[in-house]
């Protein structure tokens, strides 16, 4: 069994199903140590002859071994053994394994809410083949400790000592003889499981390290091929391949060795009972059928011996997976509502920045400092500056993908950490720089925000976003699906797909992150018309290196390092900020070259 703190409750949720499946593995352990009274019935019947009459002692009374008797003491009883250890095997497989299951599938589902409420910061660290395999082999491992476990130590308990009993009342001294090996058996078993824990934990880590290279690996199969960098990757893979190899051969050696182990006492029990025991019978002291019977009853003995052995082995892998997992559920979720946050209705757009710092928890500098502005209502507001000046992480602190400190940003006046994070969200529709598109259909892409989008808006989002077109020319047109992650259409109609999926939901303050670098200025004037047409009286926030693409907007935000370094329209910024014009001017020089 396998005990932690996000496993423990479910033994009291499914504790019905365990007392069920508890009743029938005792049923079936009763039935099955019948069998050793019917091995003795059957030896000595076929070597006790009395006046030329083969018989058989039962509960104190001689009884004529005949056909009647091996119908009525051996065939029948046997025939309800039968039945009960079928019926019992199977109400017991259904108890156990069906409340593991049930185990698996509710931990699951806890481990993927609780992933989705983790920050970014947390996926910042941690790899994605590293999450994969927790919610696969992790949990998995986790799911045979709970169930066959369970089941496991259930049996050995009741089984074996049920066993010595019955081995007791046959011949004690032989029951103790028999028992020596099995108690180093355990004793080594205890040892060695320490071990396989921690070559459990080395082998799920080299896992990880491979699954989190093969996605990575695959997901960027454009890059590796347009370097050329194929045989450098399955070099690198290769060493992954080794280093699993490795920890699998390792772990492996333990898992035989005690295995090996196992087998060597098992066997050398086998030796006294056959030794001793058939002294014993030399003697008189035992005849050949409590012999039998007693063999019998050490091969029922022999399974709980083993279960404890193999429950040390699992366990230990157990313990290792849990404590993976527990580490994900551990993981603090940083960014959450204040115990008094409220929803937030009928947002107007308005944004205030005042003195806002923020730095990133791997950073050594602020990436915003004193950050200080205002966008009203309404307006369209174009936010430009060099790479990493700290342009997505002003929009990433709005959408409370980070904390923030109080008092430093508003929406309507109100506080943002004042308000619930996902009513805040609700009224922003967002276009990230990565433009990430579900392995779906287009259609489905574009209403992704919406529970049930009409067809003819969907369409609508997309003339607006100048995609619609495109989308026409493909054999399935909106039911076109996407590869994974939308490798299948260019990387402008990747920016347009996911604008017009903003533009769907409609939204009161709608922010696109660098989200026309790659259209055409011919497409990006036509659709910063559809923009400023669609989004009139709606704050639009619009981040882009290129002047060009934020000229006409109601006001520029113009940072640099982390520092707002002006505020104004294209035509005051080119007046009063020369960092600005010279800008401008540079850009205006690479377009006409």
């Amino acid at each position: 069994m396998l005990f932690g703190k996000y496993i423990n409750k479910y033994y009291l949720r499914y504790l019905y199903l365990f007392l069920f499946g508890l009743i029938s593995l005792i049923a079936v352990d009763l039935a099955q140590l019948e069998i050793p009274d019917l091995y003795e019935y059957l030896v000595n019947g076929l070597n006790s002859l009395i006046d030329g009459t083969r018989m058989v002692q039962v509960d104190g009374k001689w009884l004529a071994f005949d056909f009647n008797f091996v119908l009525k003491y051996l065939c029948e009883p046997m025939m309800w053994i039968i039945v009960i250890m079928v019926a019992g095997r199977f109400l017991w497989r259904i108890c156990f394994f069906g409340s593991a299951l049930k185990m698996e599938t509710d931990l699951r589902l806890r481990m993927f809410d609780h992933c989705k409420n983790l920050s970014q910061q947390y996926y910042q660290v941690n790899k994605v083949g590293n999450l994969m395999s927790l919610f696969t082999n992790d949990i998995e491992t986790v799911h045979e400790c709970f169930g066959w476990g369970s089941m496991m130590f259930a049996d050995a308990i009741f089984l074996g000592s049920m066993a010595i009993i019955k081995m007791f009342q046959v011949d004690w001294l032989m029951t103790l003889l028999s028992l020596i090996p099995m108690i180093f058996l355990l004793a080594v078993s205890l040892i060695v499981g320490k071990y396989m824990t921690k070559k459990w934990d080395v082998r799920q880590q080299a896992f990880s390290n491979l699954s989190d290279f093969s996605q990575e690996s695959f997901s960027g199969i454009a890059v590796i091929k347009a370097f050329v960098k194929e045989f450098k990757e399955l070099w690198a893979f290769k060493k992954l391949c080794k280093e699993n190899e490795d920890a699998n051969v390792e772990y492996t050696r333990y898992s035989v060795l005690l295995r090996i182990f196992v087998t060597l006492f098992v066997e050398s029990v086998i030796c006294v009972i056959l030794g001793y025991g058939g002294y014993l019978v030399y003697k008189d002291t035992l005849n050949a059928g409590e012999l039998m019977k007693f063999i019998g009853l050490f091969n029922s003995v022999i399974w709980p011996f083993m279960a404890v052995s193999e429950l040390i082995e699992m366990v230990s892998r157990g313990k290792a997976s849990l404590n993976r997992i527990s580490e994900l559920m551990d993981a603090k979720q940083d960014v959450v509502d204040k115990p008094d946050a409220k929803e937030i209705s009928d947002v107007k757009g308005k944004i205030e920045f005042r003195d806002l710092r923020f730095k990133h928890f791997t950073g050594d500098y602020d990436a915003l400092n004193g950050v200080s502005f205002t966008i009203e209502a309404g307006e369209n507001v174009g936010v430009i500056g060099r790479t990493g000046a700290g342009k997505t992480t002003l929009v990433d602190l709005l959408l409370r993908n980070y904390n923030v400190a109080d008092g430093c940003l508003f929406v309507d006046d109100t506080d943002v950490n004042d308000v619930t994070i996902s009513s805040l969200r609700k009224h922003i529709s967002y276009v990230p720089q990565d433009n990430f598109l579900f392995s779906d259909t287009i259609s489905n892409n574009i209403a992704f925000a919406c529970d049930k989008a009409d067809p003819d808006k969907i369409r609508y989002a997309a003339k607006m976003a100048a995609v619609d077109d495109n989308i026409e020319e493909f054999p399935e047109k909106y039911e076109t699906v996407l590869g994974e992650r939308g490798v299948t259409v260019s990387g402008g109609q990747k920016q347009r797909i996911s604008i017009a999926r903003a533009l769907l939901k409609d939204s009161s303050i709608l922010i696109l992150d660098d989200s026309l670098s790659a259209v055409d200025t011919s497409t990006e004037t036509t659709l910063l018309a559809n923009l400023a047409k669609e989004r009139e009286g709606k704050t639009t926030i619009l981040i882009a290196h290129r002047i060009s693409t934020i000229r006409q907007m109601d006001k520029i935000v113009f940072i640099d390092e982390g520092k707002i370094v002006a505020v104004g329209t294209n035509d005051e910024l080119m007046e009063t900020c020369p960092a600005y014009k010279a800008m401008a001017e540079l850009q205006k020089l690479e377009e006409e070259k």
